[in-house]
């Protein structure tokens, strides 16, 4: 995997002196890497019959939709708010400075289906928490969030369901 790794940026300074943020767009536009990326992590869950993926915006648009597709599963969008035309509920969750707030459809889950959480990046695992409290409040079973990379310093799987969290790469 190291040399996926690699496919990543790092840009510092971005979005504020002193951060060196993870650039996974060389990744994302790289053929090779990207299905390689997928295939890697759409291998781990094969055969486990996931009914849904989870996307989280926007990033994890991508990564779970392309593993949705390579599941055979459906995929549901966690967004913003007002960016959902159906009926949905909300979520507002705790960041490091403030808080955000995300939205899903109300119909987006039925009870016992079991659920892949999917997201670029793993980091201090506020947003993943707030994800996965919406999915167990509609009753899905969570099979696990996984990330393509995870920032390891930030902690962030302490915040998550124990053993319920894979990232492909570590940083």
């Amino acid at each position: 995997m190291e040399d996926l790794k690699l496919t990543i940026r790092d840009i510092p300074d971005f979005p504020k002196k002193g951060i060196i943020f993870k650039d996974i767009t060389t990744l994302l536009q790289d053929a090779k890497s990207f299905a390689r990326m997928i295939d890697t992590i759409a291998n781990r869950y094969i055969g486990q019959r996931i009914e849904k993926v989870v996307g989280v915006e926007a990033r994890g648009f991508l990564i779970g939709a392309a593993l949705a597709y390579r599941l055979g599963a459906g995929v549901v969008l966690v967004r913003k708010p007002g960016k959902l035309p159906s009926e949905t509920f909300s979520k507002t969750y705790d960041l490091e400075y403030g808080t955000d707030t995300l939205e899903m459809h109300k119909d987006a889950i039925k009870p016992g289906e079991k659920i892949l959480i999917a997201d670029d990046l793993l980091a201090t695992g506020g947003t993943m928490a707030a994800v996965v409290d919406m999915v167990q409040q509609l009753g899905g079973d969570i099979a696990e969030c996984c990330f393509m990379a995870e920032l390891l310093f930030l902690d962030g799987r302490k915040k998550l369901p124990e053993g319920k969290v894979y990232s492909l790469l570590q940083f």
